[in-house]
């Protein structure tokens, strides 16, 4: 018995489509291999396939060819008995378009092919079986998003070993379109829950570019419904990102609003946290730097969480269900500047309107401006970072909300000195509802950096939002 190969994932030609090299045991009875092993294969670079369906195809006759067929899901293909020469195109939009890849499979091989990219494949035996697995159940609506084709495309030049003039081809395949009339085959959409606030604005603008991004406002999905997560379409999405939450701080205090806060920010967020994993779609939940208490001058992820207030509370609940299940992100961020009311725009309103506002200059951390958060996401879910939790916020020194008020002033044109600063304590004297806030809310971002994001400084980005937004 020869010594076998080990089992080895290799990337193609193709991006994400990659060669399986599988562990074939031989004695005299025959043969044995794990054709799909998810634990090793995944730690050995496959992505973390899940499929729910098992395809097989025999094929009596030598020359037999199928494709090419872009179906709208992952597929991992293997021989179970013969050997064929596969063919596969790139049909995703961008400039790997029409990118063709080639090899040979036998017992030993398989090949992980990616959402979007076309596959074919001709037997160089008889009584060939052919065996796909695929991430989702076919249906016949299901066809109408393939995406096909010709074998003989002269653009391709695929170097059939038996003449498609000799082989055995259907019909259908023999009057697939060119590769200049393929359609591409889009990526599945990027649903992002509150549309209508800061984040959800900043989404919108990268929504223009981006086709992938759609959005839902409270009016199309409201988390304080009881049914919100089960009304989802989420059947050609790949991520949600939630950027919807009740974040009203001291009305979060109050009977009413502490009901509120439980219902959007935990009870819902574990609803549809539970929706995404049956669905099997990542889920990116933005959470605030109010899970902490504030006592340490600067926290990184793995720092205990301990809210002072009902806001921070309900929003660590949420945290704990999102993480409870696999491929989910949490997104910790402060103080968002974006489209709407916010910190910047209300100290704008006092500016012009001559008033000189007393702001707290024991409170310390950095601004995040929503155009940014975005952007953040958007790499982590791109260049597909480790599922968990990361910290992201603006880059720069952290700074107080007096010395913020301070540069808004100057950057307006008027006189810093006008900020009037105050303690905590002093700002809270006569208003019994106000929430407690974390002293300390700058995060380490250093997991966040290593993902290859770098935050811009936020005392920079102050400048350009005051020069190109028009703030009230």
């Amino acid at each position: 018995m020869g010594r076998q190969a080990p089992l080895m994932v290799e990337d193609s030609s193709i991006q994400g489509l990659k060669v399986v090299t599988l562990p074939v045991h031989r004695d005299d009875r025959g043969w044995f291999k794990e054709n799909w092993q998810r634990e090793k294969m995944v730690a050995a670079g496959l992505p973390d396939f899940r499929p729910v369906q098992n395809n097989v195809s025999f094929n009596a006759r030598q020359g037999t060819t199928r494709g090419l067929h872009a179906e709208p899901w992952d597929k991992y293909i293997s021989v179970l008995s013969g050997t064929i020469f596969g063919a596969w195109v790139d049909l995703r939009p961008g400039q790997g378009f029409g990118k063709l890849f080639t090899a040979e499979v036998g017992v030993g091989q398989a090949v992980f092919v990616p959402r979007g990219v076309a596959n074919a494949f001709q037997t160089l035996a008889a009584n060939t079986v052919y065996s796909y697995l695929v991430t989702e159940h076919w249906t016949e609506s299901a066809r109408l998003k393939y995406s096909y084709v010709n074998l003989a495309d002269p653009q391709l030049q695929i170097p059939w070993p038996i003449s498609l003039d000799e082989a055995i081809i259907s019909q259908a395949d023999k009057e697939h379109p060119l590769l200049a009339q393929a359609k591409p085959v889009q990526p599945k959409k990027i649903l992002v829950l509150g549309g209508n606030g800061q984040l959800g604005r900043a989404f919108a603008q990268l929504g223009q570019v981006d086709k992938r991004i759609i959005l839902h406002t409270r009016a199309q999905s409201d988390l304080q419904s009881p049914d919100f997560a089960e009304s989802l379409d989420l059947s050609n999405c790949s991520h949600v990102v939630n950027a919807a939450a009740m974040t009203a701080v001291d009305r979060a205090e109050t009977p009413s609003g502490c009901t509120e806060a439980w219902q959007v920010n935990a009870v819902a967020v574990r609803a549809l946290a539970r929706r995404c994993a049956e669905l099997e779609v990542s889920l990116v939940h933005v959470s605030t730097d109010y899970v902490f208490d504030g006592v340490q001058s600067e926290v990184d992820e793995q720092h205990p969480i301990s809210p002072l207030g009902i806001y921070g509370q309900s929003k660590a609940a949420g945290e704990q269900a999102v993480l409870a299940h696999a491929n989910n992100y949490v997104v910790r961020t402060s103080w968002v500047i974006g489209q709407g009311v916010n910190f910047v725009s209300t100290m704008c309103q006092l500016v012009e309107q001559g008033i000189a506002p007393r702001v707290v200059d024991d409170q310390v951390g950095r601004l995040t401006f929503a155009s940014e958060l975005a952007r953040g996401i958007m790499h982590l879910i791109d260049t597909g970072s480790a599922p968990g939790i990361y910290h992201l916020q603006g880059g720069g020194a952290p700074a107080s909300w007096y010395q913020i008020a301070c540069e808004v002033f100057a950057l307006r044109g008027y006189d810093p000195n006008a900020v009037q600063p105050v303690s905590t304590r002093e700002y809270a004297l006569g208003q019994p509802q106000l929430a407690p806030r974390p002293a300390n809310s700058t995060l380490d971002t250093t997991k966040l950096l290593a993902t290859g994001f770098v935050p811009k400084p936020f005392f920079d980005s102050l400048d350009q939002y005051l020069s190109q937004v028009r703030v009230p």
